[in-house]
This record gives C-alpha cells, sequence and structure tokens, in this order.
C-alpha cells in the first residue's frame, strides 16, 4: 500500500478481498474516495487513513470482489418484461393455462397479457403451448408468451388476428409460422416470425421506459451487478428506443451501470453512415458491438448444426455467410466491432472459417483492429477441431452458464451424445480466446453466483446430475470469477475496472460467504449482501 494524501470516504475492513490484480492477489481492507480505490491492504494500513467522517464498514471476514459485469443481457427488454407474467418456475402445461387464466381474470379485456421463461423440455410432459389452450385461458384478451431461450413463442388467435397473421400469411424472412396439417397457425412463432405479433403491443412511453430501467438497475444492484452489455434482439425495432434511455439517464446523473451498448446488425450501413464507432462515450455509457445472427436456438431447433437434431433437421442459417462476412469487413473498416450470435456446431464452424479470412485478410492489408475484439455470442456447440482454432484469432467469447442448467435435459434429448460438445467452458478456457459469462438475461436470472455454480459443478442447484453434466467442462472458481469481472473489463479495454486496486473505479460486490474457499456444492447457496457503485454503496442488507 502506498500513502495517499486525500481522506477516504469509506473504508472496509476485516474482509477477503479477492482483487484480481495480480500484484497484490489479497487484502484485508479497502478504501474509496471521489468514486475510486484510493488503497489496497491491511487492515492497519488502510484504517490509519480514517478520520472523523468517514465511513468504516466491518465486513466480519466477508469476501469482496469486483463489481460483476454481465457482458450478454437484453436488458431493454428485461426492464419491461419484469413485468409480465413469470413462467420460469413453471413444471408442467397445466400450470401454465393455470397462471394464464389466473391473470386474465385481473387483467380488462383486450389489455395483453405478455410472459416469458416457460421451458418444456424440462416439463413431465414436454408439449408446447398451442393457440387453442391460450384461448381457453384467456378468450378476452391478446397473449403472447416467450419460451425461455426467446427463439420460440406461443400467441392466441386474438393476438394472431391483431399481428394480421392468417392461413395465408408466408413465413417472414428468418422466421417460421408453425402450421397445423390444414395450414392453420397453431399460434407457435419461431425466430422472426415472433416479431409479427411483438410489432402489434403498443410501446412504452418514455416515462414508463425510464422507470423500467431504474426498477431493473435496482435488481441488477442487489445481484452484485455493476456493468452491462446492452443486447439487441433480432430485428429490434427497440435498439433507438434502448440507447435514448441509457443517454436520458446518464444525462441526468442516473446511470449507475457500466454500460456497453450494442447496435442491430440490420442497420448496419445506417450506423456506418452516421461515423459512429464502437468505445464512443464516458465511463457509464459507451457504443459496442454491432449484432449481427448466424442461427437460431436449440429449443426453436433452428440452431444451425452440421448434422441433424434427432428430432428435427438441421435447423437454419439466419444470414447468408458470404453477406455476413461482407457486412463484418464493412463495420470493421469504419471502426466497428461486432458479435455474432452462433448457437449450433455449423454456425460456430463457419464464424471460425469467416473471423479466419478476415484475420489473413487484416494481415494482407496491415489494417488495424477496431477499439474492441470481435465476439462470438453463446459457442453453445463447437466441435473440438473448431475450438482449437480459436486461440489464433483475436476474438472474445461470451457464453452463459445459468442457460446450460436449463438446456441439459433438452441437449441430450435433441443430440444425445454430441451434447459433449455444447457448453464446452474448459475447453473454450484452454484454446487461449478470452471467455467471458453472462446471463443472456431474461433468457436466465441475470445473478452471477448460480451461474458460477453452474461452470464449477456442472450441475442444477439441486445437485443433479450426480457427478456433473459432462464434468470434463468443469472451471475452477476462480476462473469463472474472472470471466464475470476482470475479463470483460479487459476485453472492453477499460483498464480501471474488473479489479480492486489502487486508481480503479469502486465498483464492487460483497458476498455472504468466501466462494473461492467453498466445496463446489455450496456455491449456489452464497448470496449478495451490499454492492458498491462508483464508491457508493448501492445496495446492502448486513
Amino acid at each position: 500500500m502506498t500513502y495517499h494524501p486525500d481522506s477516504p470516504e469509506l473504508i472496509l475492513f476485516h474482509g477477503t478481498i479477492a482483487t484480481l490484480d495480480p500484484r497484490q492477489p489479497n487484502a484485508s481492507a479497502v478504501a474509496v474516495a471521489k468514486g475510486r480505490i484510493l488503497a489496497v491492504g491491511t487492515d492497519d494500513d488502510v484504517l490509519n487513513l480514517s478520520s472523523e467522517n468517514v465511513k468504516t464498514i466491518d465486513l466480519g471476514g466477508r469476501l469482496v470482489v469486483p463489481g460483476f459485469i454481465d457482458t450478454h443481457i437484453h436488458f431493454h427488454e428485461w426492464a419491461l418484461k419484469r413485468q409480465g407474467v413469470k413462467l420460469d418456475d413453471l413444471t408442467c402445461l397445466e400450470e401454465l393455462v393455470e397462471r394464464l387464466q389466473d391473470t386474465a381474470r385481473k387483467r380488462p379485456a383486450s389489455q395483453w397479457i405478455m410472459g416469458q421463461g416457460w421451458n418444456e423440455s424440462d416439463w413431465s410432459a414436454p408439449q408446447m403451448p398451442t393457440r387453442n389452450l391460450l384461448d381457453q385461458a384467456a378468450p378476452d384478451n391478446p397473449v403472447i408468451l416467450w419460451r425461455c431461450d426467446l427463439h420460440l413463442a406461443a400467441a392466441n388467435s386474438m393476438a394472431l388476428k391483431l399481428a394480421g397473421i392468417q392461413e395465408n400469411t408466408p413465413d417472414p424472412p428468418e422466421g417460421r409460422i408453425e402450421r397445423d396439417a390444414g395450414g392453420r397457425p397453431t399460434g407457435i412463432l419461431r425466430e422472426l416470425a415472433i416479431n409479427l405479433v411483438r410489432d402489434a403491443v403498443a410501446m412504452p412511453d418514455e416515462r414508463q421506459i425510464l422507470q423500467a430501467y431504474a426498477d431493473a438497475t435496482a435488481a441488477l444492484h442487489r445481484r452484485g451487478v455493476t456493468g452491462i452489455v446492452d443486447v439487441r434482439l433480432m430485428k429490434d425495432n427497440d435498439g433507438a428506443s434502448a440507447l435514448n434511455a441509457f443517454q436520458k439517464m446518464d444525462m441526468d446523473g442516473r446511470l449507475e451501470l457500466r454500460t456497453w451498448v450494442s447496435l442491430p446488425g440490420e442497420h448496419v450501413g445506417d450506423i456506418i453512415d452516421l461515423g459512429l464507432r464502437t468505445g464512443f462515450g464516458n465511463d457509464r455509457l459507451r457504443i459496442g458491438h454491432v449484432k449481427f445472427f448466424a442461427d437460431g436456438g436449440m429449443g426453436a431447433r433452428t440452431a444451425w448444426m452440421i448434422e441433424p437434431f434427432l428430432d428435427a433437421d438441421c435447423g437454419m442459417p439466419l444470414m447468408d455467410m458470404a453477406q455476413l462476412y461482407e457486412n463484418v469487413r464493412r463495420a470493421e473498416a469504419a471502426g466497428l466491432s461486432v458479435m455474432v450470435h452462433a448457437v449450433g456446431d455449423r454456425a460456430n464452424r463457419e464464424l471460425v472459417d469467416l473471423f479466419t479470412h478476415l484475420e489473413a485478410r487484416r494481415c494482407r492489408s496491415s489494417r488495424s483492429l477496431p477499439a474492441l475484439p470481435h465476439r462470438i455470442e453463446h459457442v453453445q456447440m463447437i466441435r473440438p477441431e473448431d475450438a482449437q482454432r480459436l486461440g489464433d484469432l483475436n476474438l472474445a467469447l461470451c457464453v452463459t452458464p445459468s442457460n446450460m442448467v436449463l438446456d441439459m435435459h433438452l441437449i441430450d434429448t435433441v443430440v444425445g451424445e454430441k451434447g459433449r460438445w455444447t457448453y464446452a467452458f474448459r475447453r473454450l478456457m484452454d484454446s487461449g480466446a478470452a471467455v467471458m459469462f453472462s446471463s443472456d438475461c431474461p433468457v436466465c436470472d441475470p445473478a452471477p453466483l448460480p451461474a458460477i455454480h453452474a461452470a464449477v459443478a456442472r450441475q442444477r442447484a439441486d445437485g443433479t446430475p450426480e457427478g456433473g453434466w459432462h464434468p470434463r467442462e468443469r472451471v475452477r472458481v476462480d476462473e469463472a470469477l474472472a470471466a464475470y469481472t476482470a475479463t470483460p473489463a479487459k476485453v472492453h479495454r477499460a483498464h480501471d475496472l474488473g479489479v480492486i486496486a489502487e486508481g480503479c473505479k469502486a465498483d464492487m460486490a460483497v458476498l455472504s460467504e468466501n466462494i473461492l474457499s467453498l466445496p463446489a456444492a455450496r456455491l449456489c447457496e452464497v448470496g449478495i449482501v451490499m454492492t458498491i457503485f462508483d464508491g457508493r454503496i448501492v445496495f446492502r442488507e448486513f
């Protein structure tokens, strides 16, 4: 610890400080002043900086870590959907119908009912909700209910009518309207077909959006999250309103998250023409990556596969790879980094090929990289030979451990033994590429600690399956912690985030127990008891 002339405003002591700074990995106390880390060291050294007006907190031995950074969250979507019907705790289709009936009884006729989170693959009878069932439960309200992965939704007849979906309605590009044997829509919508209904829902006004953002920010603080990468959905018409809301909060001094906002890939030409560049902004709000999609999702059977699913075909690409390559090349030349969604092994192979060609072209032309490395999102299923190639590319990888818990049964059902190539966290880290963790919220709850348990134990919270699911892909707790803190900061060139070191931003989380010394089975029992953002306590419960 070095001497500082500034007086601290806050001192945490009698704790275990996991700094993630290799120069000083451990400490017991930390002092904060003017939103930054003033000193890190022993209790005696740091407390010697105290004065009459300094707030001191005895941590009672608790663990302090850098604030968590969720590197793939649909914040705008989640903030608004938090007001909808919660469906992620259902165990069968009958419970979904009952919950929808209860909701409909409390809603005026014609008012939209929206919900998200159902996962039929974990039900005793894996049956999807159809328009007929939804009509019976809510005959007087338009209804749309998103599956947990957001790649599929179920709508009732009133919602389909408002969206103009009839028997003769063609499938939209990159989407599919499921139909029965007679050609009548069943209510199941895949990929961009969902947006036909989504676009029929009235948009909330600015006041409603800002309040939803404030409520969602507080919810993230309760989970120890102090930074996010807000990611656009496919054909996301809310991109402008999301960026506007973040800017409004930032200008008003109310943005209490380090935020990188992604931009929709379908507007890459307009983004280039406007002169926007990745990295533009300030220490709370920056322009992030341009988002593209290579394929869909496993649950909807729209992930792009090398071999067919056990119960479906090979899925579907959502963009021509030659066109995607050209878009990435143009974006990079304009100073824009890209992120590409890839779930299936064919999609990931195609992307490894794409970025390999791009790397070779860049070397020949001596062209510089954008401000941030390009990213592959999810990397959910990748063959070993393709994973080995990742370390040769200047890429960041963003994966979602909590989604693995949702998908275990699904993966076993739809790809069988090839599931060993899914959620391959150990293999991806061993490739040498930068691996970041995320929630993909609202697909999963944005709490990092359950995700760390999932990555380390390869089990659900109840300890199943015994021995772990494809346990060779386990990672260590310290690796999982870095994937939520130091690695995202490094990838985003935020050199004063992700570690607890003198001069860095004072974004920290205090945990109820020390995850670095607990058995893997107990990691899911740990909670967040305090969160500090920019040197201020924004959540505390001890």
